[in-house]
Parts: C-alpha cells; sequence; structure tokens
C-alpha cells in the first residue's frame, strides 16, 4: 500500500458517509485530483489551487492554460477540471431535455442550467411546437450578440427546419450582469419581426448573468 492510500481511503469513506456538501474546498478539489494523479498528495496540491484562484468555482471557470501553471497540474489535471463544469450543464440539460414552457420563470429555469461554466458570449434558440413544448435546444451564434454579428438567416434556418410555431432566444453575460443592452433590444426587434413575417412567433429573449435572468418579455421589449 503506498503512502497515500490510507489517506485516499479515508476520504472515500468519509464521502460515502457524509456526502461532497461536508468537504471544505480544498477537500472537494483533492478528492478530484485523486482521479487524474494516482501517487501524490494532491492535498497540497489543491491549497495551491485555492490559493491562486480563490474558490472552487473559480477553479472550475479557469482557463486550462492558467490550471497548468499551478505546481502539480499537469495536462490530465486540467482536463479533468474543465470537464466537471461541462458534465454538470450536461446533467442539468438531460433532466430538463422534454418539458411544456409556458412562463419566462419557466423559461429561465430551463435556460440557466445550459449556461454552466460558458465564459464566451452564446446564442440559443428554444424551439417550441404549437403547444410549447421544447422540439429542440440549438447554440445558433458564439461571440458578440448584435444585429451586425448574429445570423438572423441562420436563426430563421433552424427555426424553419425544426417546424417551430414559437421560439425562445436567449443569451449569456459572462460579465454576470444580466440586465439587457441597447445591442441585446435592438437585435430582438430585428429577429421577432423576421420571424414574424415566416409566422413564427418569438416569445422571449432571457438574458443570463452568473445564476440569474431577464425576461425581455417581462419588461415589455418584445
Amino acid at each position: 500500500m503506498g503512502i497515500h492510500d490510507g489517506h485516499r481511503q479515508r476520504v472515500y469513506d468519509r464521502l460515502r458517509k457524509e456526502g461532497l456538501d461536508s468537504f471544505s474546498p480544498h477537500n472537494v478539489l483533492e478528492l478530484l485530483l485523486f482521479y487524474s494523479i494516482p501517487r501524490a498528495d494532491t492535498n497540497e496540491i489543491a491549497h495551491r489551487l485555492i490559493d491562486r484562484f480563490g474558490s472552487v468555482a473559480a477553479v472550475l471557470d479557469a482557463p486550462e492554460s492558467e490550471l497548468v501553471k499551478v505546481s502539480g497540474i499537469g495536462e490530465h489535471s486540467a482536463t479533468l477540471i474543465k470537464l466537471i463544469p461541462q458534465l454538470a450543464r450536461y446533467y442539468m440539460t438531460d433532466k430538463t431535455a422534454d418539458i411544456i414552457i409556458g412562463s419566462s420563470r419557466q423559461a429561465g429555469e430551463y435556460l440557466l442550467p445550459r449556461y454552466v461554466g460558458r465564459s464566451v458570449e452564446t446564442v440559443m434558440m428554444v424551439c417550441l411546437d404549437n403547444k410549447n413544448k421544447v422540439i429542440n435546444t440549438t447554440i445558433v451564434h458564439e461571440g458578440s450578440v448584435n444585429v451586425s454579428e448574429v445570423s438572423v438567416q441562420a436563426i430563421a434556418s433552424v427555426a424553419l427546419q425544426s417546424k417551430a410555431s414559437a421560439v425562445i432566444l436567449a443569451h449569456n453575460h459572462p460579465d454576470g450582469v444580466a440586465l439587457p443592452s441597447n445591442d441585446d433590444i435592438a437585435t430582438t426587434k430585428v429577429i421577432c419581426r423576421s420571424l414574424g413575417l415566416l409566422s413564427i412567433r418569438m416569445i422571449d429573449h432571457i438574458i443570463i448573468g452568473d445564476n440569474d435572468y431577464v425576461s425581455l418579455a417581462d419588461t415589455g421589449r418584445i
């Protein structure tokens, strides 16, 4: 048995008995790193990560190029760390895959998990049938959100191919502030008008910032 095996077994036993909620931040990272660093003291490495980035969430959100600057973090460990928010997003997305969206609150709750861990401005479109049941959810653009950058033609094409009766648009503000900008409002009006010519209703545009969202429909902008 290696020098760290007894300690690792105690950590595993604690996880099974108490669950992850009882773990301190560095213990969470220590446990995670067990799976990419088989023979080393991951407790020390976990402390270095927390010292460098400040929290578990900040570690998970850190670019891979910054993670590998921490002593003890190699390519495999950085890949594992970056996998966690994507896995969480996949899990939450899968749980809400087949629902009916009948309000801005339901739209926000449906879309929030799909933005977990996204650091780039991302436009998604939810296509709905005539009963507001979700047909699909598609990323239609990544990058700055304005009329010159977002392809209205691409949005219309996805909606038509999906045979959507209505759509909900969404995008995130990576700075964490969910307030709609003038560009957001202008883009919404252009897309809404274009889809209307195709007899497709745009029923909302959800702006997401961190764990918050704003509905443009609720603010009377649609």
